[in-house]
C-alpha cells in the first residue's frame, strides 16, 4: 500500500508540473544549416536633454520631436554626463523583439576632431572598421582594420564604417563613423 501511495503522489506531481510548465518542447534532431540572422541595427537622431544619474537615464529629444529615455549602467551614465544638454546625440541600437531594444552605442557627433570610441561595455571588445561604398556602409570595401579596446579604453577609427564585438568574436562593419565621441555600450557578434 505504501508503494501505491508513493507512485500516485509521484504521478500527481508529474501531472501538476506538466500543467504548470506545459509539455516538454519538441527538439529536432537535425541541426539548422543557417546561422541566426542578426537583429537589425537602427539609429535615433536628436539632441541630449539631460542625464539623470539618480535613475541612470539619458533623456533625448529625437529630431521628430518625441522625448525618449534610455536606461544604462552607471559607467555609461558617468561618461554621458560629460556632455551638455543640446549636444547632438545618436543612439545606435538593435531591435531584438518588437518591445526590446539593445543599445550598441551613444554617439555625440562633433564633440571630437576624429571618430573616437570609448569602451564602457564592462569587458574588452574588438572594434573593426573598413571603407564604405558610395557613402554607405551597406557594403564595405578594402581591408578590415581591427583593434582591441580594454575596459574603459578608447580607440580612433579612421575608416568610414565600423562595428564592435566581444573579444574572440567577429562582426561586419555596418555603422557609419563620424567625427565625435561614441560610447560603446554593448557589442554584438
Amino acid at each position: 500500500m505504501g508503494r501505491f501511495r508513493s507512485g500516485v503522489a509521484l504521478s500527481l506531481v508529474s501531472v501538476a508540473a506538466t500543467l504548470l510548465c506545459g509539455p516538454a518542447p519538441h527538439v529536432s534532431a537535425q541541426a539548422s544549416s543557417q546561422a541566426p540572422t542578426p537583429a537589425p541595427t537602427k539609429s535615433v537622431y536628436g539632441k541630449l536633454l539631460s542625464v539623470d544619474k539618480s535613475l541612470n537615464n539619458v533623456l533625448m529629444q529625437e529630431d521628430g520631436g518625441a522625448q525618449l529615455a534610455w536606461h544604462f549602467e552607471p559607467a555609461v551614465i558617468a561618461e554621458a554626463a560629460r556632455f551638455k544638454p543640446g549636444d547632438p546625440l545618436i543612439v545606435i541600437y538593435r531591435q531584438m523583439t518588437p518591445q526590446e531594444k539593445r543599445v550598441t552605442a551613444l554617439a555625440f557627433p562633433g564633440t571630437a576632431k576624429a571618430p573616437i570610441y570609448v569602451n564602457v561595455t564592462g569587458e574588452r571588445v574588438v572594434i573593426r572598421s573598413s571603407g564604405g561604398v558610395d557613402g554607405s556602409c551597406n557594403q564595405t570595401s578594402g581591408a578590415v582594420s581591427e583593434s582591441v579596446i580594454p575596459m574603459g579604453g578608447l580607440a580612433e577609427v579612421i575608416d568610414a564604417c565600423w562595428c564592435c564585438a566581444p573579444v574572440g568574436e567577429s562582426c561586419t562593419p555596418g555603422n557609419k563613423s563620424g567625427l565625435g565621441r561614441a560610447l560603446l555600450v554593448r557589442c554584438f557578434k
